[in-house]
């Protein structure tokens, strides 16, 4: 059950948030367990024997913590180890075994057996949002440990398939609000409208331009070599696939999570935005790179011991990371440039320390180069990133960077309409560099739908109104007979209205988003 299919946006959805705002007139706890129940219902609903992985890790690692939380001294510390290495064996084995066993075979006369394991949906978000909960454990930062809480924490399904990773004390500290179980007219609105530009960014956008990636790296996998042009076509178009497919999946996320009254992290900040590389991850997946940092890069040293070792630490922790998101050398290789162009970074920044410029001032040109060369790099690298293998990932980078003649510079041999996909391809660069991303339009639309504005702008001004002083006010009607408070208080209802109809309407088949795969 996709956030993109009929079933989840007219059953599943509207079934489990009037289920969860009935429960929570009788008691908040059994709203709690029901919202727990449909995200298990959601999880099953692919495999449902995934559930016998998912459970068990839960149960485990719950009591696990709780235990961290109250010994001392070396059992704790034991303890910590001992957890950390059951999750990392179990995600290894599930992700890793197929293709150490590949890898053994290629280079051993001696063959192992090979049965296809299958990875469990979503496994290596909630192994590492548990092993996060681990170690917050260990540093005493945890101190609620509610069975109920901790499932629904582990297994709330806005977040449960493909992130964001969540902390412990984060999300737990919400589950204990009791405004959450009351019906928030204000939280629907832009949560609606969150989810429905996500939805749009998907099925629209992201969808739009698969047709013109797919054909450049299958040829390229059966060993055609695309032309300079194709090459080119082919990895940006990906770019800007991944870019609203991964976009779209955030903001639907944290959309539905706020029809719940549940605030998640912010997840992406227009990384092709970004001026330097330490920027984009700062940018793009924000809830991992935080992740990486502090339980990784940090405890291995982080700057801490000169600067080889700080850039030792980035490469070990981007290589971590490239193999993380899957069990492939494309993957890894992925990961090693990722960790390659940081350390670049970071030396550059320490060459220019040293030379007495201030860091924090730059120039427009300055600014700009530095945008177009983070947003080359990344493209680079997201060629290794879809590429099915290593020869695939060769075959397109040697076309990108061998120097056509005039001919071959416009020649597109792999697509059927390539003026179809440099429109749709540059359209949608154009939208990811210049304009607003979705946490800035929904900013802007709080204040058109926050009561205090509206009182203030139409006339019923008081420094002194509250949002809890606004029921008592009895001239509503006449407050409701200007025809632009209808406007702003049906935006956020008409617009996703429209929105889910187009998406429907232009969807030719649902596609999985792509994070799906990790």
């Amino acid at each position: 059950m996709l956030f993109n299919s009929y079933q989840f946006i007219f059953l599943f959805l509207p079934i489990t948030a009037i289920a969860f705002f009935i429960a929570a007139q009788f008691n908040y706890h059994l709203a709690i367990a029901c919202l727990g129940i449909a995200s298990l219902v959601f999880y099953s609903s692919w495999h449902y024997s995934d559930l016998y992985i998912l459970l068990p890790s839960i149960a485990a690692n719950y009591l696990a913590g709780y235990w961290l939380a109250r010994l001392t001294s070396r059992p704790k510390k034991t303890l910590l180890i001992l957890s950390i290495a059951t999750n990392l064996a179990i995600l290894g084995y599930f992700k890793y075994a197929n293709f150490s066993i590949d890898n053994w075979n290629s280079i051993s006369s001696w063959q192992l057996s090979n049965d296809k394991i299958t990875l469990p949906l979503g496994i290596s978000f909630f192994t590492f949002t548990q092993i996060a909960y681990l170690v917050d454990s260990y540093r005493s930062k945890v101190k609620e440990f509610n069975p109920i809480h901790y499932l629904l924490f582990v297994t709330y399904f806005p977040h449960l398939i493909a992130g964001p990773i969540l902390h412990h004390h984060d999300t737990i500290s919400q589950f204990q609000e009791r405004k959450i179980y009351r019906w928030n007219s204000r939280n629907v609105t832009i949560g609606l409208l969150l989810f429905t530009i996500g939805l749009f960014k998907k099925v629209i956008l992201a969808d739009g331009v698969v047709g013109y990636v797919t054909p450049i790296f299958n040829a390229a996998k059966e060993g055609l070599v695309p032309s300079f042009g194709d090459s080119w076509l082919g990895a940006l178009a990906y770019t800007v696939q991944l870019y609203f497919d991964f976009s779209g999946y955030s903001d639907m996320a944290v959309g539905l999570s706020l029809l719940f009254n549940i605030k998640l992290p912010i997840n992406f900040n227009s990384p092709y935005q970004s001026v330097n590389i330490t920027e984009f991850w700062r940018r793009w997946h924000i809830t991992l790179s935080n992740f990486l940092r502090d339980y990784l890069y940090i405890p291995l040293g982080g700057n801490r011991h000169g600067q080889f070792r700080r850039y030792l630490n980035l490469l070990i922790t981007m290589l971590i990371g490239g193999l993380w998101h899957g069990a492939g050398w494309t993957f890894i290789l992925w990961g090693g440039l990722h960790g390659i162009y940081l350390v670049i970074h970071h030396s550059w920044q320490s060459i220019r320390k040293k030379l007495g410029q201030d860091l924090t001032q730059s120039s427009w040109w300055g600014r700009l180069a530095g945008r177009l060369i983070t947003f080359i790099a990344v493209v680079i690298a997201w060629v290794l990133f879809r590429s099915e293998n290593l020869n695939t990932a060769w075959l397109i980078l040697r076309s990108m960077f061998t120097i056509p003649t005039m001919d071959l510079f416009v020649k597109f041999e792999i697509l059927e309409s390539p003026t179809a996909a440099i429109f749709w391809t540059t359209s949608l660069l154009c939208i990811a560099w210049f304009m607003p991303n979705s946490q800035s339009l929904i900013r802007s639309v709080k204040q058109t739908i926050d009561p205090i504005h509206v009182f203030n702008k139409y006339g019923f001004k008081s420094d002194k109104l509250h949002k809890n002083e606004i029921d008592k006010i009895t001239s509503l009607p006449q407050l409701f007979q200007n025809h632009q408070i209808w406007h702003h208080w049906t935006i956020g209802f008409t617009l996703p209205i429209i929105f889910v109809l187009v998406a429907i309407s232009e969807s030719q088949s649902i596609k999985e988003f792509i994070y799906f795969n990790f």
